[in-house]
């Protein structure tokens, strides 16, 4: 066990659902006199349904899997498969239903932005309350202060209260202030998303430099797959609950893209798909479809429309949609904006056309986003889940376009006007 950071043995995590339906003693009462009189819960989101008394859920399903001290260890799957429940379990969030992880060293973890930090406290008090949470004394904050304020790229803002602070701002506070912990241990989950991409590449070569320069341990998750072909030697695949393989972080990344292989399906349900905690749900996606087609594939500049359904609780706000195109590992591709949505409260369907000429043969999934944007153009997020794949072919062989992620990306791009000679 001495040269192991981290043993996972035989774990497994259940869940009994809506066993908790409101956030607050007040809510729950609401909820047991309205199941009492067989009445709708009051406190249920629009569009959700309630769960039966003994619906169980099995999040981790009998893992086990060791780290070696000094290990940099991707952990990769798709949405749901387990990935942001273990890392709890590591890091003690929560215990599990069953089994045992044994740790061998001091924990450093990054779950959520800004965990730890207070809102109405300044940059500078964060720094001391962060660094305490994660387990350093004041003489070791004292000393690594400027190294962090300076890592951190907002000095400037260093005395201003964090509620005023953007997200990306405080992934770069709390990074800065994780990384420099003297932890044996670090974990990290889909964290650096947030930030912008120079400070993206600036953290992966700070956890570089700490796991072989300092001989840390670090615990990578992310859906980014270059990031974890940077940084991760090894990496682990999860598969609803399970290891479904443990090896070379290339292996890793291929039975990943494989296991995402598309279904021959072209409706797509919404309604009951995991949402971001940004979502308010004041208008709740509830479907795709693809019109007109029995397969989700293409020919490559082929156009096809899809109709969406949604559910508005009211109609007095504006709403707009866009869609992000995705490759398979999850990059970013890129945007297509679809404007303002006409709506009224209750069920709305709206139609729309695709033109795949802009993206290369290959596999897309396409995230759509309700939303709308404030008065200081802050996004107001609706609602946002992954709810359409699609793969674009070619069938002219002499004239199909290749594929080269690393040389030139997904999208084929118009080519410049010629002014002159």
């Amino acid at each position: 066990m001495e040269e192991l950071a981290i043993k996972v043995e035989n774990v497994s995590k259940e869940y009994r659902l809506g066993a908790i339906g409101g956030a607050t003693l007040k809510g729950e009462i609401q909820s047991k006199i309205a199941k009492l009189r067989k009445k709708e819960d009051p406190n249920l989101k629009i569009g959700e349904k309630a769960h039966g008394k003994n619906e169980r859920f099995l999040a981790i399903d009998d893992m086990s899997f060791d780290v070696k001290k000094g290990e940099a260890i991707g952990i990769i799957g798709h949405n749901g498969a387990g990935k942001s429940t273990i890392l709890k379990l590591i890091c003690r969030v929560t215990t599990p239903t069953k089994g045992n992880i044994y740790l061998n060293g001091r924990i450093t973890s990054m779950l959520e932005v800004g965990t730890g930090f207070h809102p109405e406290l300044t940059g500078r008090e964060n720094v001391y309350l962060n660094g305490a949470i994660l387990g350093m004394s004041k003489a070791e904050i004292d000393e690594k202060f400027d190294e962090i304020v300076e890592f951190s790229e907002v000095a400037q803002f260093i005395d201003t209260p964090i509620k005023r602070y953007s997200s990306g701002m405080k992934v770069k506070l709390a990074f800065a202030v994780a990384s420099h912990l003297d932890s044996e241990i670090m974990i990290m989950d889909e964290v650096l998303a947030v930030g912008d991409v120079n400070f993206q590449n600036k953290c992966i070569e700070r956890m570089k430099k700490v796991a072989t320069e300092e001989g840390r341990t670090i615990l990578y998750v992310s859906h980014n797959m270059a990031t974890v072909k940077s940084l991760c030697n090894r990496c682990i695949v999860l598969s609803k609950g399970k290891v479904i393989f443990e090896g070379a972080t290339e292996e890793a990344i291929a039975i990943y893209m494989k296991n995402e292989a598309l279904d021959d399906t072209t409706f797509f349900d919404t309604s009951k798909a995991e949402r971001h905690r940004k979502c308010n749900l004041r208008h709740l996606l509830q479907s795709l479809e693809i019109l007109n087609k029995d397969r989700p594939q293409f020919e490559y500049g082929e156009k096809f429309t899809f109709r969406t359904k949604w559910i508005s609780d009211n109609n007095d706000e504006v709403l707009k949609m866009k869609l992000i195109v995705n490759s398979i590992d999850a990059s970013p591709v890129g945007v297509v904006f679809c404007g303002e949505l006409n709506h009224e409260k209750g069920e709305n369907i709206a139609e729309f056309t695709f033109d795949t000429s802009y993206l290369v043969p290959g596999k897309y999934t396409v995230d759509v986003i309700l939303y709308d944007n404030d008065e200081a153009g802050n996004v107001m997020f609706y609602d946002r889940a992954t709810a359409l794949r699609f793969s674009i072919e070619h069938s002219d062989e002499s004239v199909k376009l290749k594929h080269w992620f690393k040389d030139w990306g997904n999208a084929v791009l118009p080519c410049v006007e010629k002014i002159r000679d």
